[in-house]
């Protein structure tokens, strides 16, 4: 079996790099002090499909080199603990029309402000089912997640 994909398959990455390296250069130096929640939710929607990417390619590459694909999913996990900072940093972010703080425990209720368009509990709740069941509780809080196999 061939461990490298074949020559038609696309490579976006480097453009999803270039646009947040874009993004990045266009709005942060000059843009508000505090993160909006919106751009929140769209940082956690991409790690969340990274996340995914990820899991996709330690899957199949720790099929057939178990020692790369440990690094991988040690990678996933990395990206899931981040995804849930930005997760937990979106309820920290103040509401746009009062600059309220809204409670974590309405987070359980999927959208805490109604907002069909910002659906971040809705992407966190879906995408930790999946993480429960490719990691262990021990994996996700372990101070050290690097599995080494020789």
């Amino acid at each position: 079996m061939s461990r490298t994909a074949g020559p038609t398959a696309q490579d976006f990455v480097p453009f999803a790099t270039a646009a947040l390296d874009f993004h990045r250069a266009l709005n942060v130096p000059g843009g508000p002090l505090v993160t909006t929640r919106s751009e929140l939710d769209a940082l956690h929607a991409l790690l969340v499909s990274l996340y995914g990417l990820l899991d996709a390619h330690a899957g199949r590459t720790g099929q057939l080199v178990a020692a790369e694909g440990d690094r991988l999913r040690t990678a996933g996990t990395r990206i899931w603990q981040a995804a849930e900072h930005l997760h937990a940093a979106y309820h920290a972010a103040p509401w746009p029309d009062s600059g309220e703080v809204p409670e974590p425990e309405a987070c359980l209720a999927g959208l805490p402000e109604g907002a069909p368009e910002l659906t971040v509990c809705q992407r966190h709740q879906r995408a930790a089912h999946l993480v429960r069941r490719r990691t262990t509780p021990a994996d996700l809080y372990a101070p050290f997640t690097g599995l080494v196999r020789r």
